[in-house]
């Protein structure tokens, strides 16, 4: 099976010989001290920000974590659907979940958000900006507005900006001690598998969320690897270019062969959401001819068992990909 079920990226941002040279170099004998240094200043220099306001983890699920341990004792706010670990790691201590459910369009009230928030006071509103699964973005002014009703009683907006790399033009976000930032190498960076989740908020909250960090939070290969290809920026930044270059490609696949039949929403992520009495059919018949894409029928969420969503291939499975849709739209 092709996996377009998981958000990843279809081809390695590295050549077998680079990585292999990469793994003779790595150090493994030796603690991670040096290794962490250099990821955290490449990383910093390709973004243009502080390495000192910059912390790694074993994924963005490390510091989701984190955050749902520190940060308070209150309810933690959602929005439904949003990244499923959200509520996962709430359950695992025992934490209050309030969610905030979409529209039947997936479109979100903002107003009952800002009522949720002044009523049930949460530790913390978590939100994937853009969303995921849904793939929208929020508006600014609505990051914003949240950002400012949290930091009236001490409460934290953390947004998780897995996606945020495949935004033409990224919103501004609030700033200030209640606000952290969650990003990931997993998606436009290619890096899915060596798990390297990237917090960032102002001094104060760092030291606040690294208050239970491990000594050494990755693997020497992975922070090898990840620091050689940021240290390599016209590079990366091409290979992210080909990344929403196909992501354009995957969303004009579904808008031109079944946007007329099914729903498409807008995406500013690597992935397309569908819905509709013949989003399932399509998802089916697309499993039946070799692609996985992400199913929800046993989801638990009510809104979305019937939605199906599909992330990026190659060039060549996306081609093979039109062509099984075209064939199920002619048999109808």
């Amino acid at each position: 099976m092709i996996r377009i079920n998981k958000n990843e990226s279809p081809i390695r941002a590295l050549t077998d010989e680079e990585i292999a040279e990469i793994a003779v170099a790595t150090r493994f004998q030796e603690y991670t001290d040096d290794a962490i240094d250099r990821l955290t200043e490449a990383y910093a220099a390709f973004h243009g920000e502080d390495p000192a306001l910059i912390a790694f983890a074993n994924g963005s699920d490390e510091w989701i974590q984190k955050c749902t341990i520190l940060l308070g004792d209150g309810p933690i706010l959602m929005l439904e659907p949003d990244f499923v670990m959200y509520e996962e790691y709430a359950a695992q201590f025992q934490r209050e979940i309030i969610k905030v459910p979409c529209r039947a369009d997936y479109s979100f009230d903002y107003e009952q958000v800002y009522a949720v928030i002044e009523k049930e006071k949460p530790s913390y509103f978590i939100v994937s900006q853009p969303n995921n699964p849904l793939g929208g973005l929020h508006p600014a002014a609505f990051i914003q507005k949240t950002a400012d009703l949290l930091a009236q009683y001490g409460g934290y907006l953390i947004l998780d900006e897995a996606y945020m790399d495949f935004v033409d033009n990224p919103p501004a976000r609030p700033v200030g001690d209640h606000v952290i930032l969650l990003r990931t190498l997993s998606k436009i960076y290619g890096l899915a598998g060596l798990r390297i989740g990237i917090a960032s908020s102002t001094e104060k909250t760092m030291q606040l969320l690294n208050s239970i960090a491990h000594p050494y939070p990755l693997n020497t290969l992975s922070l090898s690897i990840a620091a050689f290809l940021l240290e390599h920026p016209e590079r990366l930044r091409a290979f992210m270019a080909d990344q929403r270059r196909l992501s354009a490609k995957l969303k004009k696949i579904f808008n031109e062969e079944v946007g007329a039949i099914l729903s498409v929403l807008p995406s500013e992520t690597n992935f397309v959401f569908t819905y509709g009495e013949l989003a399932p059919a399509l998802g089916q018949w697309i499993i039946d001819h070799g692609y996985q894409p992400r199913t929800y029928e046993k989801s638990g969420i009510p809104c979305i068992e019937k939605a199906v969503r599909y992330s990026i291939a190659t060039d060549e499975q996306l081609d093979a990909l039109a062509e099984i849709i075209r064939e199920w739209r002619e048999q109808l």
